[in-house]
Formats: C-alpha cells, sequence, structure tokens
C-alpha cells in the first residue's frame, strides 16, 4: 500500500508539473521595460503634470507634451508664440518618471528642463532687432501759412536682460504663464507742447502773425527789406535777445559814414532787439513810424516800438521763424 500511495503521489506531482507554465524567455523582457510600464502611484505631480495613476511611458509621453508646448510672449499690445525645441529646451523625462514611479502617493515633484541659454540670448536679440524703435520728435512746419505740428511718438526698447531671465524661466518650468516681455519707452526729445511760440512773416503783405499751440495770438503790421535788401525767405529761430540795444552800422555800404548809436530816442532799433539766425537780420522797433506796412527796411523786421516790447517778452530765445513770400 505505501509504495502504491507513493508511486500515485509521484504521478500526480508530474501532473502539477507539466501544467504549470515555463518561465518567461523573451530576451526583451529586461528590467527597464518592466520599469516603464510599472504604474505611478496615485495623487503625484511631477514638474505640474498629475501623473499619478499613468504608465511610466504614458508619463513620459505627457511631460514631452508639456514641454513642448510653445511659449507666449506679451510684447506691448502684440502677443508672440515660440516652441521650445527652437531654444534647445530638453526635458529629463525618464529619468524623472522613474523617481516618481518610487515615491509614496500625493508626492510633489519638482521638474526644470535645461535650456540653451545662448539660443534664448539670440532670439531677443532678434526680437529686439525686430521691434525696437527710437522715438520720434514732433515736427513744425507750415500749411497754409500756418503752423502745424505733427504728433511726437515715444520709442520702444526690449530690456534684454530681464526678457531672457523671464523666458529661461518659463521655459525651464513651462508653467504656461505669458511672459512679459521687459520695455522701456523712451520718450521724444521735442513734443508739440516744448514747441511754444511760433511767428510767421509774410513779406509780401508785411504783417507779422505770433502763434502759441497753432493758435493765432496776435497780428502786427510790420515793415520788411526793400527790394535792393530784400528780408531772406526761409526758416529761422530767434538766437538772442536785448533790451535796449546799442546800434552799429554794418559793413555796407548804405552805412558808409555812420556811427554807433546808444540806447535812446532815436536808436534805429527802437528798445528791443530780437536777432534771427540769419546773420544781420532781425525783428526790432523803430522810431520810423511812418515805414510800417512797407518794404522800406534794409532787410530787418520792422515794429512798432510798444508793439516790438509786447512781443519781446512773449518769445525766447529758439522761437521758430518762419518768412514767406506771401
Amino acid at each position: 500500500m505505501l509504495f502504491g500511495t507513493c508511486a500515485l503521489a509521484g504521478v500526480l506531482a508530474a501532473a502539477v508539473l507539466a501544467d504549470t507554465p515555463p518561465p518567461p524567455t523573451d530576451p526583451g523582457a529586461t528590467a527597464s521595460s518592466t520599469e516603464t510600464t510599472a504604474t505611478i502611484a496615485d495623487g503625484v505631480v511631477l514638474g505640474g503634470v498629475a501623473v499619478g495613476g499613468m504608465p511610466g511611458d504614458t508619463a513620459v509621453q505627457a511631460l514631452q507634451a508639456q514641454f513642448a508646448r510653445p511659449v507666449v510672449l506679451r510684447l506691448g499690445h502684440l502677443t508672440l508664440r515660440v516652441a521650445p525645441a527652437a531654444l534647445g529646451v530638453a526635458v529629463p523625462a525618464d529619468a524623472a518618471v522613474a523617481r516618481a514611479l518610487t515615491v509614496a502617493p500625493d508626492t510633489t515633484l519638482a521638474l526644470r528642463a535645461s535650456v540653451d541659454v545662448p539660443a534664448v540670448k539670440a532670439f531677443v536679440a532678434r526680437l529686439s532687432h525686430r521691434y525696437d524703435r527710437k522715438p520720434v520728435d514732433a515736427r513744425l512746419a507750415l500749411r497754409k501759412l500756418k503752423p502745424f505740428v505733427t504728433k511726437s511718438k515715444p520709442g520702444l526698447v526690449i530690456e534684454k536682460g530681464p526678457t531672457v531671465a523671464a523666458l529661461r524661466t518659463a521655459l525651464a518650468q513651462s508653467t504656461g504663464d505669458p511672459v512679459q516681455v521687459a520695455l522701456r519707452r523712451p520718450q521724444a526729445s521735442l513734443t508739440s507742447q516744448a514747441i511754444g511760440p511760433v511767428i510767421v512773416i509774410r513779406r509780401g503783405s508785411n504783417v507779422l502773425n505770433l502763434y502759441r499751440d497753432v493758435k493765432l495770438v496776435r497780428q502786427f503790421h510790420v515793415a520788411t527789406g526793400q527790394a535792393i535788401y530784400p528780408t531772406p525767405l526761409g526758416r529761422f529761430q530767434i538766437v538772442v535777445k536785448w533790451k535796449n540795444p546799442w546800434w552799429y552800422p554794418p559793413n555796407d555800404p548804405w552805412a558808409a559814414g555812420e556811427k554807433p548809436t546808444p540806447p535812446g530816442p532815436g536808436n534805429p532799433l527802437g528798445t528791443r532787439w530780437m536777432g534771427l539766425s540769419s546773420p544781420g537780420v532781425g525783428i526790432h522797433g523803430t522810431p520810423e513810424s511812418g515805414s510800417i506796412g512797407y518794404s522800406l527796411s534794409h532787410g530787418c523786421i520792422r515794429m512798432l516800438i510798444p508793439q516790438a516790447e509786447w512781443l519781446f517778452d512773449r518769445v525766447n530765445v529758439g522761437t521758430p521763424v518762419f518768412i514767406v513770400a506771401a
């Protein structure tokens, strides 16, 4: 009986062994492939991506997609996008997922991509080359014989250092938040408010108009140069202002034999002199009130003395003076 029992047991054991499947012999079933098909614990967040419950290979793909999203840049009113791959972004996704497979549930892990800093700097330099602009000054001109001022415009300069730093952080962390391009807006050196008073002299009409903010303030009848000594045409400016000036005879045939005249009654310049950037030409008072309204001077613009004093107090060195033929 004992022999029979032992023989039966041997038969059963053989049958069990025969029904058990053999161990895997696939040479591709390595330890690393086993890891990538393992599942990350629930609640794990890696680099801002919720990878909990994902197989390792799926988590790798999710991370790569996260860090491949275009980075949005705000440049004033413009919205620009740049692909991270163009700036040399590399994500250590495999190593990060391997670590995530070892942590407890609900663990949060940081992840930073590497960034090609020279590529980021070159990209920001290209932005600067394309979008930087110099400020535009207001420009004064005449339109229908009246002053016209174009509007000034501020410039735009991309601050490269802060922009590179912000873009590097956005690429390395892939938060998805827009990057504000750091800007500086240099102002124009000449604005419409800085232009101030403007004088327009109509030589043919013997009229001087004073404008402020392109609005007519006051009009005066004046004397301008006679045909042989015409008042010059063009754009000039007041370069000097003198109260109670001396008159010195110019080196010209018409003044031959004349002597300097001190301030006081009879001075050919009256009591005020506003010299222009055209040599020897100025706006001044005159004791010869009968010449006003005619072309009788030697090139200067004569005014009644009280009117020259009034104008003197309302213009500055640098005030533009347009002299036109009309």
